[in-house]
């Protein structure tokens, strides 16, 4: 296999399943808050299965791009975050859970049928196709185990802060929701800073993968025996 082909597969391999697992995890957001009394995303056309609705051209393309391209130790992205107007909801506190936890919750149900459909690629021909099906799925797999875990993380603007949010009483929920104007820079910085240091001292600093990679493992494992693919 060539460079260019060689280049061309690995971005196949990653970039179906991070579109396909960006986008439901987008549009399960905008369609849980329309059952749930907000029409907002179903009007600006964000419940739906087009990725280039949910891709923001610098969160989705150009800062991991420039990151990857610059040898970066860390890679970070986002999408369009769905527009939801938690004040029309039928019950604004309540659903707002609903609404944060649907699309982490595509992402796990993404990531169990991915790891189902492995017991399918022993029927495949031998040879390319089996390989790019069998990496697709492994890496749909791991996208969305990180993806639904990561978003799950406590700090607005991610998922996870709208569940605490939704736990909290009233006054508790709107002040800690007030860390949205800043928690895109704290999470940026928690992302980039310690690692970079980290390099120039030769230590591990990642400190949101000391974080997360636990539940990550947790959840890996416990799909993996679900899915009937352990041992």
């Amino acid at each position: 296999m060539g460079d260019a082909s060689h280049v061309l597969y690995l971005i196949s391999v990653w970039l179906i399943p991070a579109v396909t697992a960006i986008t439901l995890h987008e549009a399960a957001h905008g369609w849980v808050a329309w059952k749930l009394g907000d029409d907002t995303a179903l009007r600006m056309g964000r419940v739906t299965f087009n990725p280039l609705k949910h891709i923001d051209k610098v969160g989705t393309i150009i800062l991991p791009g420039l990151l990857i391209l610059s040898g970066s130790p860390f890679l970070f992205g986002y999408a369009k975050p769905v527009p939801v107007n938690f004040g029309r909801l039928n019950h604004p506190k309540r659903d707002m859970m609903w609404v944060a936890a649907a699309g982490p919750g595509i992402n796990l149900a993404m990531a169990f049928i991915a790891a189902l459909a492995f017991h399918l690629v022993p029927l495949l021909p031998v040879g390319g196709t089996m390989e790019w099906v069998a990496e697709n799925l492994k890496n749909a797999f791991l996208i969305n185990v990180v993806l639904a875990v990561f978003n799950m993380f406590p700090l607005p603007p991610l998922d996870g802060s709208r569940v605490v949010a939704s736990l909290l009483p009233i006054e508790q929920a709107r002040k800690f929701l007030r860390l949205d104007r800043y928690g895109l820079l704290i999470l940026m910085a928690l992302l980039i800073l310690p690692p970079l240091i980290g390099s120039r001292l030769g230590v591990d600093l990642n400190i949101l993968r000391w974080i997360l990679l636990p539940p990550v493992e947790f959840v890996y494992d416990v799909l993996i025996r679900a899915a009937g693919l352990s041992g």
